[in-house]
């Protein structure tokens, strides 16, 4: 039997970079795709039931050319990859992909992320994930009209790790990994491991005084200087190599946590 592969995402069923992920592997992998009836970038793991939460849409997407059933749900990343393991997947997956998302996921900043939401809700389950995040301008990041970009560096990086964990097995300490590829990168662009920077790699600030009464959006700039030399910002942003980062599922200062028992 083949190995089952649920695919989701943030961006929405109908992002292309949903469907280059599902395209990587069909001929490996029996897959499923459920992701977000529409876009919900930057939901992290929420659970919000919108009007009509839990109402599964089936749409004809193109897959390598042929006419494959994707799932939009209505709600958020998290719920997609719940209804997918629930309902949908006809058996327990053995992978989740959740990506390509439309913006990188790095440092401190990543757990506001739907992308790296979808995976870690998929590993709550016990579901091994690897999100996957291509560096794009953050006029992008929230667009409903989402273009087709190249798309086969990040391909050829999950590919890699996608045919090691089938081969291999997966980390039993390891809940997710969470890929991020520099927009300039191609298939011969160093992929490093990676920890995650404690820096909060999208950083806001306000505008200046304003009517408290009207919508605003506050100011948010990429900060990459004084990253760790380790670090998925410092990999990405300044070295432009390939950033792959093994996360756990506990979030737990265990150095402070052993102090205090002694």
């Amino acid at each position: 039997m083949r190995p089952l592969i649920l695919i989701s995402n943030d961006d929405g069923v109908r992002s292309p970079g949903l469907h280059a992920l599902a395209e990587c592997v069909l001929d490996i992998a029996d897959i499923v795709i459920s992701a977000p009836f529409d876009q919900q970038t930057s939901m992290s793991r929420a659970k919000r039931r919108p009007a009509g939460g839990g109402v599964i849409h089936k749409i004809e997407v193109m897959l390598g050319g042929i006419p494959h059933v994707a799932h939009g749900v209505v709600g958020t990343p998290s719920l997609s990859v719940l209804h997918g393991i629930l309902e949908i997947a006809p058996r327990r997956p053995d992978l989740c992909l959740s990506g390509i998302n439309y913006g990188e996921n790095i440092g401190y900043a990543l757990s506001t992320g739907g992308t790296v939401g979808a995976a870690m809700e998929a590993a709550a389950f016990g579901v091994p994930a690897i999100a996957v995040s291509l560096e794009t301008p953050m006029s992008l990041n929230h667009s409903d009209e989402l273009p087709q970009l190249n798309w086969r560096p990040t391909q050829h990086v999950v590919r890699g790790l996608v045919e090691e964990v089938l081969a291999n097995g997966w980390p039993s300490a390891v809940g997710v990994y969470n890929v991020n590829v520099p927009s300039d990168a191609d298939e011969s662009t160093e992929v490093r491991w990676t920890r995650q920077s404690r820096m909060n790699y999208y950083q806001w600030s306000s505008t200046g005084s304003r009517d408290w009464s009207q919508p605003h959006s506050l100011r948010v700039d990429k900060i990459a200087d004084g990253s760790e030399v380790d670090s998925d910002v410092r990999a990405l942003a300044i070295d432009r190599v390939v950033s792959v980062t093994p996360l756990v599922r506990e979030l737990t200062a265990l150095e402070h946590w052993d102090a205090q028992r002694r």
